[in-house]
C-alpha cells in the first residue's frame, strides 16, 4: 500500500495535559511515522506519514485525545510524503 503523510493542526485544551505523549503512543501503536510540537498559538502540530487505513485509526484516536484534553477541531491537510521519519518523536523539549 502507498505511503501517504498529513500535517494535522489541533485545537482545544492540547497542551499541559499530556497530549504530545498520547499522540506519541498512539502513533507508535500503529506503527506510524512522523512529529508532534506545540505551537506558539496554543495548538499542537503533528506530522504523520503511514497507510491511509492507519492514518484514518490514528486520527480517530486524535480526536478523542487524552482525559484531561478537548479537542475542537483538527485542519489536515495532505502534504508528500518525505521519507525522514523513522519513527515517532516528539519536538520542542
Amino acid at each position: 500500500m502507498a505511503r501517504r503523510a498529513k500535517k494535522i493542526l489541533v485545537y482545544g485544551t492540547v497542551q499541559g495535559v499530556g497530549f504530545r505523549y498520547f499522540v506519541q503512543r498512539a502513533a507508535r501503536n500503529l506503527g506510524l511515522a512522523g512529529s508532534v510540537r506545540n505551537l506558539p498559538d496554543s495548538t499542537v502540530e503533528i506530522l504523520v506519514e503511514g497507510e491511509e487505513g492507519l492514518i484514518d485509526q490514528f486520527l480517530e484516536e486524535v480526536r478523542s485525545g487524552p482525559p484531561m484534553a478537548s479537542v475542537n477541531r483538527l485542519e489536515i491537510k495532505d502534504v508528500p510524503p518525505g521519507g525522514t521519519y523513522k519513527s515517532f518523536h516528539i519536538e520542542g523539549w
